[in-house]
């Protein structure tokens, strides 16, 4: 029996940007019904690749062949459209069949797109969904999608899971959500240092497969080396009396060096550090019965939940339904309507978020760490040259020059993130930050989220990014309700489960009275007299304590307080000392108590 011919075959395929090779010796099969999944490093030549299958691109040798009457649809990294055509326009351009024009009105249905709406001014996660909608309404037989989830809300990417499970066509699938790949790749093709390796296995199992193939590399260049020293030392010791007869063994021993020289290896890991910033207060937000209406329209109603020191909360929900506002008033860039909220002391607040802004369209690599001031970075009060700092971000020195603009979308966001933690902080806020990040580097800064020494709050649709990094999460269940659940997105999810199981039966069952004690109705569990008390007491406490210790402060400001009467200064500083003790015990036992009512309650 032969085997199934493929729908599309890139074989030996090269290409050189500049001086650098990007893909050199690469293959791509895909058959009918496949699922693939193609990952690399960020700039390794994935969407090139994809652009060339989908012929976009012309490679500089190898061969593409497309089967005949194949439909291929590729869906890029970056959509475009021309800004004045409507949705339904862009959608069905170059659709005549009265089946497939039906598909695309219900695929526009299924992700909420208005089919006479303007394509211009649409949002980044609109143009996905218009772009993925153009892309699927022709029925292709491969789909070729560059970061489909990138911009997408979790109702849509479950929607575009379900969908493609369902389509007959064959995908390849460029993306940085594990769950997403783990969810529809049934296998993997790695793309690493210009050349593709099918790893015949599925993503959940890849990560595991390549660590094995860079062992077995690394074991591979140990036994290299030594080869090359015992032919070396040959060459000194033994190579005279028996020139001629070694000729051969000498010219084998260049060959080894060259193949040494030639060889490059992984590229080294990201490092994902930042400057320390001091200590801020133990409480560092606490909203409390906060609201706010735009343009008439609930986004956040009757909220209350406190962010404490060390907290890492991540916000999710369909877009639209304010996580944006909500940073906006964690922020203070936005008051709330009614309600109250409370912003900790000593904040230094890093805000990265996905516009990338403040790169300016003319800057450099170099000039965008540096600010277009020289060769050296600042970091908090220390200086870096700016080659150093590239390579801890893995970029290459011979980039330092390399326009901005032409990066990669994974590359962008990795110079964004070298920008920002350039300066100290102790509050981070990131906004999608995993949109176009490579797995390595997801990898490596979920590990410098989980070693930050301050606060972390993150946008993000990434559900395994979530499960990695938060301790809580905060949900949007509409018309501005939002729900506080601990653990990560699949925590969450268990228990949104668990409550509907549980709320289910008790709507449709009538309560039971009895005599027997034991089926009476507990009273809730409720603060004691003394822990009420307290709570009352201690915010007034506090701020007497404040008030003590900026009149302290102000008298050891007096410079001849020390000249004049030195018992009194050391008298005054012992006093600051023990009221700031008092200050940090009493915020410790009112976040304490507050923490425990909101529970209660």
């Amino acid at each position: 029996m032969s085997a199934t011919p493929p729908l599309l075959h890139l074989a030996d395929i090269s290409l050189t940007y500049g001086s650098q090779p990007l893909l050199n010796g690469a293959n791509l099969s895909v058959k009918p019904g496949a699922r693939l999944c193609l990952v690399g490093r960020n700039g390794s030549g994935k969407s090139t690749l994809l652009k060339i299958a989908a012929g976009l691109i012309e490679p500089d040798d190898g061969e593409v062949f497309v089967q005949p009457g194949i439909v291929v649809r590729y869906l890029a990294q970056s959509p475009s459209f021309s800004e004045k055509a409507s949705i339904g326009e862009v959608v069905l351009a170059d659709i005549f069949d009265n089946e497939d024009r039906q598909k695309g009105h219900q695929i526009m249905a299924d992700l909420h797109l208005d089919p006479d709406k303007s394509v211009f001014g649409l949002s980044g996660g609109e143009m996905r969904r218009v772009a993925l909608a153009q892309a699927m309404a022709c029925q292709p037989d491969i789909l070729l999608l560059d970061e489909p989830t990138n911009h997408l809300d979790l109702p849509a990417i479950e929607w575009l899971e379900s969908c493609l499970r369902a389509h007959p066509a064959a995908l390849v699938l460029v993306s940085h959500d594990r769950r997403f790949l783990a969810n529809m790749a049934e296998k993997t093709i790695w793309l690493d240092r210009g050349e593709t390796h099918d790893a015949a296995v599925s993503f959940d199992r890849f990560e595991d497969w390549r660590d094995a193939f860079l062992e077995r590399e690394a074991t591979a260049q140990q036994k290299l080396d030594r080869k090359i020293a015992r032919e070396d030392d040959w060459l000194r010791h033994g190579v005279s009396g028996r020139r001629r007869r070694n000729v051969r063994r000498v010219k084998e021993l260049f060959e080894l060096r060259q193949q040494r020289q030639n060889y490059q290896g992984p590229t080294g890991a990201v490092a994902l550090n930042g400057p320390d910033a001091d200590s801020s207060s133990k409480l560092v937000a606490k909203f409390d019965r906060v609201s706010k209406a735009i343009a008439g329209r609930d986004l956040v109603k009757d909220l209350s939940f406190i962010l404490a020191r060390g907290n890492r909360l991540g916000i999710v929900g369909p877009n639209g339904t304010g996580k944006t506002t909500l940073i906006k008033l964690l922020l203070g860039d936005l008051p709330p309507d009614s309600g109250t909220i409370r912003l900790g002391k000593k904040l230094d607040t890093l805000v990265l978020d996905q516009s990338r802004s403040g790169i300016k369209p003319d800057w450099t690599i170099r000039d965008a760490l540096t600010d277009g001031a020289g060769d050296l970075v600042a970091i908090g009060e220390e200086t870096m040259h700016v080659i150093g700092y590239m390579q801890a971000f893995l970029f290459h020195p011979s980039q330092m020059r390399t326009p901005a603009t032409i990066l990669s979308g994974g590359e962008q966001a990795r110079l964004l993130l070298a920008r920002g933690l350039r300066r100290p902080s102790n509050f981070l806020i990131m906004d999608e930050p995993t949109n176009d990040l490579d797995l390595e580097t997801l990898d490596l800064l979920q590990e410098m989220i989980a070693s930050y020494e301050g606060t972390v709050v993150l946008v993000s649709h990434d559900r395994d990014f979530l499960d990695r990094t938060v301790t809580h999460v905060l949900a949007a269940e509409g018309d501005g309700g939002w729900v506080l659940y601990a653990g990560g997105y699949s925590d969450m999810t268990r228990q949104r489960r668990d409550q509907a199981e549980t709320i289910a039966p008790q709507k449709s069952t009538k309560a039971i009275v009895s005599d027997d004690a034991s089926h009476r109705t507990k009273r809730p569990p409720r603060m004691s007299y003394k822990q009420s008390y307290r709570l009352e007491r201690l915010p007034a406490e506090l701020e007497d304590l404040r008030a003590k210790i900026t009149a302290c402060e102000s008298q050891m400001a007096d410079t001849n307080l020390y000249n004049t009467d030195p018992q009194a200064f050391a008298k005054v500083a012992d006093m600051l000392a023990m009221l700031r003790d008092r200050l940090s015990a009493a915020e410790d036992e009112w976040l304490t108590l507050e923490l425990l009512r909101e529970e209660l309650s």
